[in-house]
């Protein structure tokens, strides 16, 4: 097994937080990982990425030239990443904030999930990253989701335990529709 992502937004947007959650669930799955955060100038508001390598076998490096996969929460990250993308790859937008008519829907395999409504409706914006990453596994299948709920909780210990269900019912929202448009 063999997956790698690439996760940007802007900063603030929880991308980093997602990717650490990621590779801290893969790990716990007994998986080899990487995890490389690279961040804008400037800091909140700014640009932020991170890649998430998840193999069975060892890895060799962390970074990736041509992902398999691609979480975009913002337009600055489709307009850099998405060139990279493998021809058949996944490509998870954030259509609450992106224009999504120059995604070349026919070269990939493009879900336009409004994370930031979805996450607005479920009580909190801040959790549309969760429902991205939950839209990724849904899709993916590359780490159980209980892992991914097991890191998170960890991760998020220091909220009012409120919160951190909230943010696995928006993991959960995401997984549902990953799963459902990736069978489409």
């Amino acid at each position: 097994m063999y997956q790698d992502v690439i996760i940007a937004g802007f900063g603030g947007q929880g991308v980093m937080l997602i990717g650490n959650i990621l590779a801290y669930a893969a790990m716990g799955q007994g998986l080899n990982v990487t995890y490389m955060p690279v961040y804008g100038v400037e800091m909140r508001g700014g640009t932020a990425n991170c890649t998430v390598v998840i193999s069975d076998e060892e890895i060799g490096s962390p970074i990736i030239f041509h992902p398999r996969s691609i979480i975009v929460m913002n337009q600055p990250s489709l307009n850099k990443f998405q060139p990279r993308l493998v021809t058949g790859g996944l490509l998870i937008v954030n259509s609450s904030i992106v224009d999504t008519s120059s995604v070349p829907k026919e070269k990939y395999k493009t879900l336009l999930i409004p994370v930031n409504n979805i996450a607005d409706k479920l009580g909190n914006i801040k959790m549309a990253n969760m429902v991205a990453l939950g839209a990724w596994l849904g899709a993916t299948k590359a780490v159980d989701i209980h892992h991914i709920e097991d890191a998170m909780t960890k991760m998020l210990s220091s909220l009012d335990h409120k919160l951190i269900e909230l943010n696995k019912k928006a993991l959960q929202e995401g997984f549902n529709i990953g799963a459902k448009k990736s069978e489409i």
